[in-house]
């Protein structure tokens, strides 16, 4: 219905300006020669409206959606300050000593270039306009999603571009303890997009699959996701993208990149580490338990055998290493926490020792 309003405008505003320049400049014309200009200025009104208005408002329209209140507010204040400007420009022009047409084109020549550069500063400026104005993360996601929890302050989270692809950031949020609303940045999706592209074969797989899991994550009812168009064409790297991203929306950062995970620490952003909450929810083994393993390997050490929990925890099994290939209960002697996860040491046990030597 709106893009028809807008249509009908063009068409009124291209015979309207037809007829005024028919009229006063060109009144020795014939009137079917008169009559033709302005039909002409209509159609050229119409197929502008229907084809130029109807390629750019939805574009425009879409925008206007993703755009925050403080953009908007920001976008308008440019608008009259530039109107502002673009005034006192023409008030010390001399601008009725010129003709009424050029006069006319030299004031809109000014009002739009004016009026297009102020937008534009402050449009650059809208972060240091939202800090002075004391406007802070509260309204930058796209419909301004509240959680009335923790003083009705939002809980944002970034996904970044390996917590997507890696796929478990959709099961975590199935099983509900993951509140709050998921954001995934523009930049985010463009680099998802760029590698679905790749000629690779591996990065292609990689990148459909974390498009498809984006896709299923939205058809979610219980799930809260986004996506938000906001970008900093100044930067290059896409990391630094969503840690100022972060800062500015006082989000936490959800990845499984360990990078990322010391930059967003350096900036003093919050990060969910899927790899850390994968490594604190494995079963917890206490020195004494009984294990039923699947020997695999050698160890690096003499006699050692190397087997695996389903949650592909590593178990370093002492003297194991005649058991390859084989199934045997183990005793866990110690246990140790690494960077790198939750390894096990055991030995196997006694009484499988000395049914294995009977044997």
């Amino acid at each position: 219905m709106f893009f028809k309003l807008l249509t009908f405008f063009a068409v009124f505003f291209g015979g309207i300006l037809s007829s005024w320049l028919v009229f006063t400049y060109l009144p020795f014309l014939g009137i079917i020669v008169k009559l033709g200009i302005v039909l002409a200025g209509i159609i050229g009104g119409y197929f502008s409206g229907r084809f130029i208005l109807g390629n750019c408002w939805p574009r425009w329209e879409q925008q206007f959606h993703n755009a925050s209140i403080p953009e908007l507010l920001t976008g308008a204040a440019g608008i009259l300050f530039g109107l502002l400007v673009s005034g006192l420009v023409l008030f010390s022009l001399p601008m009725g000593k010129l003709p009424e047409l050029p006069g006319t084109l030299l004031t809109l020549m000014v009002v739009l270039t004016t009026t297009g550069m102020v937008v534009k500063i402050f449009w650059a400026k809208r972060e240091e306009i939202y800090s002075f104005f004391g406007l802070r993360g509260e309204c930058f996601e796209p419909a301004c999603i509240k959680e009335n929890r923790g003083g009705n302050r939002p809980a944002y989270k970034l996904l970044d571009t390996s917590a997507v692809i890696d796929g478990r950031i959709a099961d975590i949020c199935r099983t509900g303890f993951l509140e709050g609303n998921l954001i995934v940045p523009g930049f985010v999706l463009a680099e998802l997009q760029k590698i679905a592209d790749s000629s690779d074969s591996l990065k292609r797989n990689r990148g459909r699959r974390g498009l498809d899991i984006l896709n299923k994550m939205q058809k979610e009812p219980n799930i809260s996701i986004r996506i938000y168009d906001k970008d900093f064409e100044e930067l290059a790297d896409v990391d630094i993208k969503i840690v100022r991203l972060a800062k500015l929306m006082e989000a936490r950062v959800i990845t499984n990149d360990f990078n990322l995970n010391k930059v967003a620490e350096l900036y003093g952003v919050p990060v969910l580490n899927i790899n850390e909450l994968a490594n604190a929810i494995k079963p917890v083994a206490l020195p004494g338990e009984e294990i039923l393993v699947h020997v695999i390997k050698d160890g690096k050490e003499h006699g050692q055998g190397i087997a695996y929990l389903e949650d592909g925890t590593m178990i370093v099994v002492d003297g194991g290493r005649r058991y390859i290939g084989e199934e045997i209960h183990v005793t866990v002697t110690s246990v140790l926490q690494t960077a790198a996860g939750r390894m096990i040491f055991a030995k196997p046990k006694e009484e499988f020792i000395a049914k294995t030597a009977l044997s």
